[in-house]
């Protein structure tokens, strides 16, 4: 039997042939995702440890998301102290208020995100860019201190499971009706430490929206992500944002 989506780029990250679920690995880190919540936490475990740079100022995307617009003179203190991390740090992808907004509509609307890529961030939600048909996963801000200073992470590689939808769905029903349902099926526990693989003729008719919203939440049946195959929707949806003019994993390119 083949590798699973996930086993694949798990295995490509860590420069293996072959992983299997169970094994402990160290793979390199494409994109790290911090925003208002998680990043000064992981900020001041960078300074307790003497860190000075991080890896790579063009990997991390940092979003100011719950405390802007402020709401109080703390909450415009720590969006100042992450403005200020950003500059010291040279972040390229740092969204400064007015460009702000939910993270994980920002990142795959500004295609920060690509097919292939490894991706962790400082948010359980983060689980959401694997509509793209990449792994992204969730970490606490002590990991996400290491990432931005290594631009690697230990992960184990979680048990692949398939959730196959045929048919053809009704008037009204959407991806948030699917994974609704699917959830209250399985249990908040039915996928834990799980990859959930989303496919069937049903899948394969869903928007990049109705995607995006089944693998937010894939974190809510405890799973490490969710993941969909790369199609002719996501190479549409791609094509038209890519940031970056080729990787080693996908051969989109932006849009002219």
């Amino acid at each position: 039997m083949g590798m699973t989506i996930t086993e694949k780029i798990l295995a490509d990250h860590a420069g293996l042939k072959k992983v299997s679920p169970g094994d402990l690995i160290d793979a390199e880190i494409d994109v790290i995702m911090g925003h208002d919540l998680s990043t000064p936490l992981a900020i001041k475990e960078m300074e307790r440890i003497g860190a000075t740079r991080v890896f790579d100022p063009e990997k991390i995307v940092i979003v100011p998301d719950h405390f802007t617009p402020n709401k109080d003179l703390e909450a415009a203190e720590t969006c100042k102290d992450l403005r200020s991390f950003c500059r010291r740090q040279g972040i390229v992808h740092y969204f400064e208020v007015g460009r702000m907004g939910i993270s994980h509509a920002l990142l795959p609307e500004h295609g920060l995100v690509l097919p292939g890529d490894l991706v962790v961030g400082g948010d359980s939600h983060t689980c959401t860019y694997g509509a793209l048909g990449c792994f992204s996963t969730g970490i606490g801000s002590t990991d996400l201190a290491a990432a931005m200073m290594t631009g690697k992470l230990w992960f184990k590689v979680p048990e692949s499971k398939k959730y196959i939808y045929q048919g053809k769905l009704n008037k009204w029903v959407c991806g948030k009706d699917l994974i609704l349902h699917t959830i209250g099926d399985i249990g908040v526990d039915g996928a834990l430490y799980s990859a959930m693989e989303f496919a069937g003729s049903a899948i394969d008719e869903l928007t990049i929206s109705d995607r995006l919203t089944m693998t937010n939440m894939a974190v809510e049946a405890g799973a490490k992500n969710g993941i969909f195959q790369v199609d002719k929707i996501t190479e549409e949806y791609i094509r038209a944002r890519a940031s970056r003019p080729e990787t080693l994993r996908c051969s989109f390119k932006p849009a002219s």
